[in-house]
């Protein structure tokens, strides 16, 4: 007899337990084998000693492991980051027994949880922007982008009249368009900022005409809350926020109006100490103002920020790392498009972007984006749904 011995590829819970049917297990061992076959890492930041301690202890009483700092041991350094390696049963155990252990450690327990269980969905729930309802669930979402602006840094002055803006909204649509994102300021390395009455003066006969005659919803690129506020009295579907919602009063516009908003990761210099963990740090402390004030965890969508207070190296890193935002639990959406990396990388102008464009997509696809903001939206539905197939499985009957 001949065996044979090969590693498979399993992702989730659920690809586990199909997996461990194929073996001819019965529903009740795959219920139980299937969580012990997920490994995962998780990095925690900024634990006393004692707690890292009772961490490392009790993870390895489960069969897992836990590295903390050197001097936890003997509490000689006042704090420790400690990385957990385990699998999503060894995780649902800890968290369990973390709910009775002191030193504020049952929140810990509970973070934890929510972290593994957010990273076991299969799927997000479909978006629903102000009454039209998008299938996230199901496939990617493509939004097309629309620049009414002179100096944009690929499509600038091309679109300046409503017209021509509606006609190239609807030939993006009719190639594949889920979403069209207006935008009204340029926000490309260099760009010169411009007020909020020039920059809602451009933006709204244009959005006027798309949300009367498009069947799609319209998302505003805007950081400031008084384009927002004319944006959303005009019938915008989804703010799309730079800054995410620094701007003063654009929390609560955004709650009061009950629309989708896109929180993008941002800063004036890129540099960084630990690239992750900076953009997770960012995005605890922007979902938590978002819930704070009034906005329902349903509306938030999570922008890495590719391009923006990033060098090119930074960008790369975060669409291979880009399946670490998935344990937020909320739909990743990338703007990667023609992007100076991809021009710096291949040595190419941004007319000649196309393949490098469609690398990106299709990576940041499998590393959990939901959403795609393109330019060339007839080939990046392509990539999108060439991706979704591999990744989701392929109905051949449709």
């Amino acid at each position: 007899m001949r065996w044979q011995v090969r590693p498979v590829s399993i992702t989730n819970t659920e690809e586990a337990r199909r997996e461990i049917a194929l073996v001819g297990a019965d529903d009740w061992g795959c219920k139980i084998m299937a969580p012990k076959a997920v490994y995962r890492l998780l990095k925690v930041t900024g634990l006393a000693p004692w707690q890292a301690n009772i961490l490392k202890q009790e993870m390895l009483a489960r069969g897992g492991e836990a590295a903390v700092s050197r001097g936890c041991i003997n509490c000689s350094v006042e704090s420790t980051d400690v990385l957990l390696m385990g699998t999503v049963t060894h995780y649902r155990s800890l968290a369990r027994k973390l709910l009775i252990q002191p030193f504020g450690l049952p929140e810990l327990g509970a973070r934890l949880r929510c972290v593994v269980d957010n990273l076991e969905q299969e799927s997000l729930p479909d978006l629903d922007c102000r009454g039209i309802v998008l299938p996230l669930s199901k496939r990617t979402l493509v939004m097309g982008i629309l620049n009414v602006t002179p100096d944009s840094f690929s499509d600038g002055g091309l679109f300046m009249t409503p017209e021509s803006a509606l006609a190239r909204a609807r030939r993006m649509v009719e190639e594949g368009a889920d979403i069209i994102d207006l935008g009204g300021e340029s926000t490309r390395p260099g760009h010169t900022p411009v007020p909020a009455e020039v920059e809602t003066a451009r933006i709204l006969p244009v959005l006027r005409l798309l949300v009367r005659e498009l069947p799609v919803p319209v998302s505003v690129d805007t950081s400031k809350a008084a384009v927002a506020r004319a944006a959303l009295e005009a019938g915008a579907h989804v703010i799309n926020d730079q800054w995410a919602l620094r701007d003063p009063g654009m929390a609560e516009l955004v709650a009061g109006a009950g629309v989708s908003v896109v929180l993008m990761h941002n800063r004036e210099k890129a540099v960084y100490r630990d690239l992750m963990g900076e953009v997770w740090s960012y995005f605890e402390e922007r979902v938590e103002l978002a819930l704070k004030s009034g906005i329902s965890e349903r509306q938030l969508i999570l922008d890495p920020g590719f391009g923006f207070g990033k060098t090119p190296a930074h960008n790369l890193e975060i669409l291979r790392r880009l399946g670490e935002l998935k344990g937020f639990g909320l739909p990743i959406l990338i703007g990667t498009s023609r992007k100076s990396t991809i021009g710096k990388v291949l040595d190419l102008p941004v007319d000649q972007r196309l393949e490098g464009t469609a690398a990106t997509v299709a990576v940041g696809i499998a590393g959990g984006a939901g959403i795609v903001r393109v330019h060339d939206v007839l080939a990046m539905t392509r990539v999108a749904r060439m991706t979704d197939a591999i990744l989701r499985g392929w109905d051949e009957n449709g």
